[in-house]
């Protein structure tokens, strides 16, 4: 019997999608618009549903290899070991599937929105604040989660989220307003390599307005998109965006008519109502009959998901070459998440020159991080996770390691009241009817800024959370979609503290008769007041084994599920007062200090702490961060990670959070000033090594060139094979003039061209290679750039967002290489002509 087209692995793709299209009954194809679509079992299609979190390992299915967030992969600025990662992802994505084939292979990640604004919620799962960048890092790790086979796709990667999104307030009713020059300059080329690439089957609109315009209705900028691939590109939705198109954003009448404008639009797949596709379906139906919608709507959406799934090698049996490869926590994955910690480690200051320790002996570690390795959202449940002082216990030559994490230890006795509150061994009974401040009435209070605070029961050695009902102490770590185990404290007049539960927006209160402690009085005046008691004092406890310690580090930094998360903005961009404490009081015991910030943000460093003079920081590098942050800060391994995005001198320098015009803001590190005022505390692509790297002559291949003819895009940052005649190399001479050997990443930048009509950056990545120098040696590192990639937006008047080119300019450019965008000490000019005719 003849095989059926759809099922024959040798034929193409689309023709494969098209046969089995054509076998679907017009109500099979609509139940496949939804994101959990049914199975077709006379043609052996098996149900699926579009989406696996895989941002930086497996999130959300159980254990898997977490490696550092994406802003801390991004400061390695190496795109082979995020392949690398992305790779290691897939197969254990794979492994999910065999184990539940319901897990689907089509993986929502990675989030290529550019790191426009440090406030942004969600900048740990974003690279770059430099669209290029971002996209080149992104293309990286979704070839590893794409694979090398020339049909069937390891994984299927989703580009997350189109378009300008930045925001987490009002997410999804806010307009992200950006002229056009913004479009095709910073937000368009984010998205575009991995597209052209190939390596992305997929890609999902943003929550928010574009101009005006719901980003899930955004038409021309989706044929746009899928203009930049040979093959098909399916639209999925974010999660409930087509419920917001009529009831937040109010774009359309009713739901049927909603639904009806996002297939017209370009999308493809609705997620929606959670796993019940009935909703979508009746309302696709109804749009179907009130002449909204055509078939031939509905069939161009159901091929190309057909399509998505193909590649997958759903239909290919024994042919999928994939099929029974995956596997969970390799040590191959355990030593690349090691690696990937270590190399995203960005040495900021060392002017004490206290870095690297070499043999420890003595360390205190201290802070609220000091002993933790916290997970975020995007998380899967890590196999086993290695602290920074785990880290540094295991390096050779500690003696020994003492930790104090800087909280205080409280006691809460109920005001008018000589009860204190009390929690059992168990966590399960937090109750107040303690007589005295024994160890069940004990709290290690963290303070993570802004009064916002989680408490650690002493008698459980859990948190305290209001997860159930009534309040218990139990939890592991802070974690859920709202998180439950963070109180914000308030402070009467008289001292005493009143504690909203934020999970649930409600206040603490002590019942009558019982004393069961709940989070459930609805006003402050209904909240109990607790006296408290200070047991212990968290600075004076770090002070002191600061002051018996050789060196001191200072891990603070957030917790991922705090201040700053998905939904929810930071406050404010100062590191927290809690933390400056901290640093202050071990400091000040032992000027041999190291401030390690963990983070997944960038800070601006206010009084009290400014004045560090030796800083580091790493992402939240998931299972190995000790062990990553020990190796770079023993010297174990050289200083490699630089970073991805600007660190603010002070908050104004970011500009406003929702006001996407970087140019007008003069905002991100291609148009701050290049005056004094302009310059941040540590710049884009700063990062020390432990050698000294002196710059000595840059110099071009060609001096004059020809702008090239105008285009729509920008050339991705590595032109290798390229057959362009515009394409110049940069020679950098460097030299280590130091004792250690040295990694270097040599960066160059034009710096803009200032008689040019249209406004040019003031800094803009051309080009970047790391070298390797031992002490002494001295290389010309070579750094090819497509000249293309000066051009700028050149719109037609009273035109489209799409109507013009991206143009390079003739005149004379400044080019500029070394260690970031605000270390460049070497120069040169480049003469750009204007093209023959």
């Amino acid at each position: 019997m003849d095989v059926p087209p759809f099922r024959d692995h040798r034929l193409p793709t689309a023709e494969r999608a098209r046969d089995l299209l054509s076998r679907l009954t017009p109500s099979e194809r609509v139940a496949m618009l939804h994101q959990h679509a049914p199975a077709v079992t006379r043609l052996g299609l098996a149900p699926f549903h579009t989406g696996c979190e895989a941002l930086h390992g497996v999130a959300w299915l159980g254990r898997a290899t977490v490696f550092p967030q994406p802003v801390g992969l991004a400061a390695t600025w190496d795109a082979e070991l995020v392949r690398r990662v992305g790779d290691a992802v897939a197969t254990e994505v794979r492994a999910k599937h065999e184990a539940d084939p319901s897990v689907s292979l089509n993986v929502w990640a990675p989030v290529v929105n550019t790191l426009r604004h440090p406030a942004w919620g969600r900048n740990e799962e974003g690279y770059s604040e430099d669209p290029h960048l971002t996209a080149h890092l992104a293309t990286a790790y979704c070839r590893g989660l794409r694979g090398d086979h020339d049909r069937v796709w390891k994984t299927v990667p989703t580009l997350k989220h189109f378009l300008a999104y930045n925001n987490e307030t009002d997410r999804s009713s806010t307009s992200s307003d950006i002229p056009p020059h913004t479009l095709h300059e910073e937000e368009l080329p984010a998205f575009r390599e991995p597209v052209e690439a190939g390596v992305a089957g997929a890609v999902m609109p943003a929550y928010n307005q574009v101009n005006g315009v719901p980003a899930h209705l955004q038409a021309e900028l989706f044929d746009e998109l899928r203009s930049w691939s040979e093959h098909s590109v399916a639209l999925v939705s974010d999660a409930a965006a087509p419920t917001f198109l009529v009831s937040l954003q109010r774009a359309c009448p009713d739901r049927a008519s909603g639904n009806a404008a996002m297939v017209r639009a370009g999308v493809d797949s609705f997620t929606d109502d959670d796993a019940d596709a009935r909703p979508t379906i009746e309302r696709i139906e109804e749009a179907l009959d009130r002449g909204l919608l055509t078939a031939e709507d509905v069939d161009r959406s159901v091929l190309r998901l057909l399509e998505l799934r193909l590649r997958t090698g759903e239909m290919d049996g024994d042919a999928d070459p994939y099929a029974g490869t995956g596997t969970i926590d390799l040590p191959a994955h355990r030593e690349l998440a090691r690696e990937a910690a270590a190399r995203g480690v960005v040495v900021l200051r060392n002017d004490a020159g206290v870095l690297p320790f070499g043999a420890p002996g003595s360390v205190a570690v201290v802070g609220p991080l000091a002993d933790a390795v916290l997970t975020d959202w995007y998380s899967g449940t890590p196999p086993y996770a290695v602290s920074l002082a785990d880290g540094l216990r295991e390096r050779p030559g500690t003696e020994r390691v003492e930790v104090a994490t800087g909280a205080d230890v409280v006691a809460l006795r109920v005001a008018g009241d000589g009860a204190y509150v009390t929690v059992s061994e168990d966590g399960a009974t937090v109750v107040a009817d303690g007589v005295d401040a024994g160890k069940l009435a004990r709290f290690d209070v963290t303070d993570w800024g802004d009064g916002v605070l989680t408490l650690r029961s002493a008698a459980s050695g859990r948190l305290l959370t209001g997860a159930a009902w009534p309040v218990r102490a139990d939890a592991d770590r802070v974690g859920g979609w709202e998180a439950q185990e963070i109180f914000r404290r308030h402070v009467h007049a008289d001292g005493s503290w009143s504690l909203l539960h934020l999970g649930s927006g409600r206040w603490v209160r002590v019942q009558r008769g019982t004393g069961v402690v709940c989070a459930e009085a609805r006003t402050l005046d209904e909240a109990a007041r607790f006296v408290p008691r200070l047991l212990e004092s968290g600075a004076a406890r770090v002070a002191e084994v600061a002051a018996r310690c050789d060196t001191v580090v200072v891990a603070v930094g957030n917790d991922p599920h705090v201040a700053g998360r998905e939904t929810q903005d930071r406050p404010h961009l100062l590191l927290p007062d809690a933390a400056v404490e901290v640093w202050r009081a071990a400091v000040e015991a032992n000027p041999r200090a190291v401030l390690a910030i963990v983070s997944s943000y960038p800070y601006v460093l206010g009084p009290g702490v400014a004045d560090a003079s030796t800083v580091v920081w790493s992402s939240h590098a998931g299972q190995e961060l000790g062990h990553g942050l020990a190796d770079v800060l023993t010297g174990a391994v050289e200083p490699t990670g630089r970073l991805a995005q600007t660190w603010p001198a002070r908050p104004e320098q970011a500009g406003d959070l929702f006001d996407y015009d970087t140019r007008r803001q003069q905002v991100t590190y291609r148009h701050l000033p290049a005056d004094e005022g302009g310059v941040p505390t540590f710049a884009f692509g700063h990062g020390l090594t432990y050698g000294t790297v002196g710059y000595g002559e840059l110099a071009l291949t060609a001096g004059v060139v020809t702008a090239p003819r105008e285009s729509r895009d920008h050339p991705p940052l590595h032109p290798a094979g390229s057959s362009s005649t515009h394409v110049v190399t940069a020679r950098v001479t460097v030299r280590n003039t130091g004792d250690r050997r040295a990694e270097e990443l040599v960066q160059v930048y034009s710096l803009g061209c200032p008689t040019a009509p249209l406004p040019t950056p003031v800094r803009l990545l051309l080009g970047y290679r790391r070298v390797v120098l031992a002490p002494g040696d001295e290389a010309v590192v070579e750094i090819p750039f497509d000249v293309a990639r000066l051009g700028v937006w050149d719109g037609v008047p009273d035109g489209g967002m799409l109507d013009g080119a991206l143009r390079v300019q003739p005149g004379e450019y400044t080019v500029a290489a070394g260690a970031s965008s605000a270390d460049l000490p070497v120069r040169c000019r480049l003469t750009v002509e204007e093209p023959s005719s």
